[in-house]
């Protein structure tokens, strides 16, 4: 079993592959983390420490005991009125208006299998792959109750955490912060890594101490946002890729978030996450419940790219679901840079014409296919065909675009409102405003107001509607702006789940369509959506310079497959680069690749090498998907970008490279390829030469010398078997 329970110690232990983590029921029935590392035999409890600490208070059921604070103690969740002075996963206020949970432990059970959550995405895995551990604590005051949950993948070195409150009590309460997961380490030096960013900049990685005091980061934003995303790892000071310990938690949520890491008084660390506290405080009547959104917690002592395989693994195989996810995925020319707004029926076609000579899948039409929308001011919410802008209904177009060989997709921002619509000037109620002020614009567009059923159900059965016209394959999921105007104190939350209702019932309805999310590219890239939609727009910045360095910061957690990525059009629409079509393609195959460009300017020769480009990752799209990642370079600080995909097998693996720097009288660059057998010999394709296995992740490949700006490589390793 990995989860097993001592009786006579009180103590809970929880193993995975490579990881134990312990936590104990103690004499007082506060429930006390100890251990979280490496897998190891044994009980951790002779790691706890007591003595009289000033101005650290003790618990009533302590009697004389100065030495027995909460103060000082690792917990397993943390409460706010407890005596703990540092920072807390739980806050109620009760009726009288005091803020206070005292939760102790009261029972358990264990069963195999995993749990679900009501309303929310959460890992999945069937009865063979995963436990489940169930604690309930309450506070015997206020009968509130809380139920942790914790659920073990042996297999894949994975622990879920997630807590429901239950109010058992007889007058209402407000949770005003209820997180998901906290780790208490005893003692060591970390650091924490953060992904921040803005609009088409996300997920840069940035490292830094974790110091006396709070760090702490997040979304207010109403998305998960593309200025933090929710994911941080917790990293001995000797981390790298290659070796240290590390400890990665993933929020499984696309709204509001708060990620915390203090070092206290006593050198202790605390790592926390989950909802956040502000623009939050959800009323609980008796007998309500309320679900928190699932951390992934997963670690291990082999550095980074294990914890990132980890990550992925988990992600392909328990989070994303449906028929594409192990499957190969239609390339596609997206309409928007080919001809953004301004497009007829006619030029979809003709695109399509176009992809079915160079050999794409599929041609997406993007926005301004519906109402009167020419710009992006006006008609979101009005999800009727513009068929005279089309020449002809929807169903006409698919059929002509279907007729020369090619799939159809479409793009869709269901969430959203323009005050020049036919919807908002029926139901301006439903925008999500406060009342009596003027709301906040963005684009020129408002949010429809999700956490309300009845919107939901009107905007579903419109674009349901349009769904149903035709052979429709594809949809990009569009997501615009930030929530700003919050008019109540729920809505952050509900909203969320809204979402993840409507795109539960569209998925269930739909289950051949390939749907990618996003939010203005990264703004929603998150494990949340991924359960929903299997690949998200990594970003609206297509230059392949910057996508080196935003697929990297992505690469942490999720894994290749979810990362939309294209070859655009150059000089770059959003940085005005020139870089070489190949350089482009090789960034673009670090993802679901596709293409955002006119092929109509394209020349003979520049169409050639795209169709030489489409041969190359149909041959390697199942080895890109489905192998080990590993980055090769820090693209922040290197002069080049590197990374690689490894089969399962170690038979074949593909480095790719981008040079970021060009200087006169280059010094030689050398990349070092990483989880192929040391004991093997592998074929270069390209040049025919062979290589041990073991010289090439010890001294590495050296790359030919440069002949321009911005040059890219890829190096395909075949093992050889005689």
């Amino acid at each position: 079993m990995s989860i097993t329970f001592n009786e006579s110690t009180r103590i809970f232990t929880l193993n995975t592959a490579h990881s134990t983590y312990q936590m104990q029921a103690d004499m007082h029935d506060y429930l006390l983390h100890l251990y979280y590392g490496a897998r190891t035999a044994g009980e951790m409890g002779y790691l706890l420490s007591y003595a009289d600490r000033g101005f650290s208070g003790n618990p009533y059921s302590a009697e004389m005991d100065r030495t027995y604070s909460l103060d000082a103690l690792p917990q397993e969740y943390p409460s706010l009125g407890t005596g703990d002075f540092r920072n807390f996963v739980l806050n109620i206020e009760n009726a009288d208006g005091s803020q206070c949970c005292d939760p102790v432990y009261v029972s358990h059970k264990i069963t195999k299998g995993k749990y679900n959550l009501s309303g929310l995405p959460a890992v999945r895995a069937g009865e063979n792959e995963a436990e489940t551990l169930e604690i309930l604590l309450a506070d015997p005051n206020t009968n509130m109750e809380i139920h942790l949950l914790y659920g073990v993948l042996e297999k894949e070195d994975i622990i879920t955490r997630s807590v429901i409150i239950k109010n058992a009590g007889e007058t209402s309460v407000t949770i005003r912060k209820a997180q998901s997961a906290c780790l208490d380490f005893l003692h060591g030096d970390y650091d924490l890594i953060k992904f921040y960013g803005r609009h088409a900049m996300e997920r840069n990685m940035e490292r830094v101490p974790v110091s006396h005091g709070s760090i702490r980061l997040g979304s207010r934003r109403g998305t998960s946002s593309h200025q933090y995303n929710p994911g941080v790892i917790l990293a001995q000071k000797n981390a790298n890729e290659d070796s240290g310990s590390c400890y990665g938690m993933l929020l499984v949520y696309s709204g509001n978030f708060l990620c915390e890491a203090e070092k206290d008084q006593y050198n202790q660390t605390r790592l926390q996450m989950g909802l956040t506290d502000e623009l939050f405080a959800y009323p609980l009547a008796p007998g309500a419940e309320f679900t928190a959104p699932e951390v992934i917690l997963s670690y291990s002592n082999k550095g980074f790219s294990r914890l990132s395989q980890q990550y992925h693994h988990c992600i392909m195989n328990h989070i994303c679901q449906g028929k594409y996810v192990h499957e190969n995925r239609p390339i596609l020319i997206n309409s928007w840079e080919a001809a953004y707004f301004d497009f007829t029926g006619d030029t979809i076609v003709e695109l399509a014409k176009q992809a079915k000579e160079l050999g794409i899948d599929m041609v997406v039409m993007d926005d301004g296919w519906f109402g009167k929308r020419n710009d992006d001011n006006s008609s979101l919410g009005d999800w009727c065909v513009n068929e005279e802008k089309l020449g002809g209904t929807l169903s006409q177009l698919i059929e002509r675009v279907n007729a020369e060989g090619v799939k159809f997709g479409i793009w869709i921002e269901p969430e959203m409102v323009n005050e020049d619509s036919e919807l908002y000037r029926k139901h301006p109620d439903w925008a999500i405003t406060i009342p009596g002020r003027n709301p906040i614009r963005s684009r020129n567009q408002l949010l429809l107001d999700f956490s309300r059923k009845e919107v939901r159900n009107h905007v579903f059965e419109q674009i349901c509607a349009v769904l149903d016209q035709g052979n429709i394959e594809y949809v990009k999921w569009d997501m615009n702006r930030s929530m700003a105007d919050v008019y109540a104190s729920n809505v952050t939350y509900d909203y969320v789940v809204g979402v993840y209702d409507f795109l539960e019932k569209l998925t269930s309805k739909y289950p051949n369509i390939l749907i990618e999310g996003c939010s203005g590219g990264g703004g929603r890239f998150d494990a949340g959506m991924l359960y929903y939609t299997p690949q998200i727009w990594c970003s609206d910045n297509t230059d392949a310079i910057n996508r080196t360095r935003i697929q990297y910061g992505t690469s942490f957690f999720y894994p290749v497959a979810a990362m939309g990525s294209h070859v655009s059009a150059v000089p770059n629409h959003q940085t005005g680069r020139v870089t070489s079509l190949h350089t482009r393609g090789v960034a673009a195959m670090s993802g679901t690749f596709g293409y955002e460009l006119n092929p109509a300017l394209l020349s003979v020769e520049e169409k050639a090498e795209i169709r030489m480009q489409l041969a190359k990752y149909r041959e390697h799209q199942e080895l890109i998907r489905e192998g080990n990642y590993y980055r090769l370079s820090d693209p922040f600080q290197d002069d080049f970008a590197a990374w690689m995909v490894v089969s399962e097998d170690q038979n074949q693996a593909l480095v790719s490279v981008v040079r970021l720097t060009a200087e006169a009288n280059p010094v030689a660059a050398y990349v070092t390829p990483r989880g192929l057998a040391e004991d093997a010999f592998y074929l270069e394709k390209t040049t025919g030469k062979v290589y041990a296995g073991a010289a090439l992740m010890e001294a590495g490949i050296l790359l030919t010398a440069p002949k321009g700006e911005y040059e890219a490589y890829q190096i395909m390793l075949q093992r050889v078997t005689e």
